[in-house]
């Protein structure tokens, strides 16, 4: 069975997390969702209502299961027999960054390699990020979440 793990924090899942991972569930027999703890952030939402969104944005996708992670992504993929990781990149920033923990992450684990995938074009300008931010300016997330996600940002 071919496992991937795709990290993150998901504060919250955008629609570019849910693209990689529908387009990981078709080349993965298993995609694990390792949503961070965080320790080093700041979320917006708690780490049990960051999986429970992945898991509602998720739940027609065969394949996918959602798990908290906490410490180094290397020491969770080989935990959980992974082959490999899935980073999401939208542009040359996210490369540059991904491209460097891709080569920290082999020295720490060479049985695992990153596989890069970039989210649908219309996609690509989303980040968590600017999602908060635009939610808690007022403004309309719909296009860029899903609706259970833009709805739990209005509260």
């Amino acid at each position: 069975m071919r496992v991937v793990v795709y990290p993150g924090t998901f504060d919250p899942v955008t629609l570019g997390h849910e693209d990689i991972l529908k387009r990981a569930a078709q080349l993965f027999d298993q995609v694990l969702v390792g949503v961070a703890v965080a320790h080093h952030k700041q979320t917006r939402f708690t780490l049990d209502q960051r999986m429970a969104m992945v898991t509602t944005a998720m739940a027609d996708v065969p394949g996918v299961r959602v798990l908290p992670f906490d410490g180094l992504i290397m020491d969770f993929c080989l935990k959980h027999s992974a082959s490999a990781v899935i980073r999401g990149v939208r542009n040359l920033t996210d490369y540059d960054f991904e491209a460097q923990m891709a080569a920290m992450n082999r020295k720490l684990a060479p049985t695992i390699d990153t596989v890069i995938l970039l989210p649908q074009p219309e996609l690509q300008c989303i980040s968590s990020t600017l999602v908060r931010e635009i939610a808690k300016l007022g403004g309309d997330v719909s296009g860029m979440v899903s609706p259970a996600i833009a709805q739990a940002l209005k509260g």
